[in-house]
């Protein structure tokens, strides 16, 4: 089977999969990723088959909506990678960048190795700031049952891994404790130069945001 006809396939799958998703982590999230990785993978000289496979299977079965397994991932992309017959050198690489790619808060140093993991890492974290990004972080908020905003509870930027999987804090604090941050964790100078607008106009939503909470504007 060629690389095309891979893609395509997989691509249907997935397609197929996420229809109906309502947590901002639908097909289409996984198409503007795609889309903003091969844009830095051309500039970073990154394996493009690589990292579009990668970018196709990132959230194939996300932690979040399984129980905090944070190896299920790896495990699913392998499984629909061997069923397309992706060669094992592929397979392998592909399953490690969708298994170590995530935000897993912010005390949490570990790092993805190889270009490819890093230029999808970095289109994923793109698609979480800017205007996109803020309506995902409601959207997944309120499939969690999560308040908008409470202002007793305050972020906690030293929170473990297993910790912060299973935090259950209200959206304005996740912009403290994961999408502020992404900026200053891009791994390519691509994604650091795409992520400047977008985190800035993440801030601004936030100054609007507490002038009318207090009921200023």
């Amino acid at each position: 089977m060629n690389r095309k006809s891979i893609i395509s396939q997989i691509e249907a799958e997935v397609k197929k999969q996420f229809s109906g998703e309502g947590t901002g982590h639908d097909f289409w999230h996984i198409d503007r990723v795609r889309k903003i990785a091969l844009k830095i993978g051309r500039q970073e000289g990154a394996d493009l088959f690589i990292v579009e496979l990668a970018t196709l299977l990132h959230d194939i079965a996300d932690h979040k909506f399984h129980d905090g397994d944070l190896a299920i991932g790896g495990k699913v992309a392998r499984k629909m990678l061997l069923k397309f017959q992706v060669d094992p050198s592929a397979t392998d690489h592909i399953s490690n960048i969708v298994d170590n790619i995530s935000f897993k808060g912010a005390a949490d140093k570990s790092e993805v190795k190889s270009i490819e993991g890093k230029v999808v890492q970095d289109a994923d974290r793109l698609d979480a700031l800017g205007a996109i990004g803020i309506g995902r972080a409601f959207a997944i908020g309120g499939h969690f049952g999560r308040p908008i905003y409470d202002p007793d509870k305050k972020p906690n930027l030293n929170l473990t891994k297993e910790e912060y999987v299973k935090r259950k804090a209200d959206t304005i604090n996740h912009f403290y404790e994961k999408l502020l941050l992404l900026k200053d964790r891009m791994n390519t100078e691509t994604g650091k130069q795409m992520a400047e607008e977008r985190h800035k106009f993440t801030e601004e939503y936030l100054e609007r945001f507490y002038k009318e909470w207090d009921g200023e504007e």
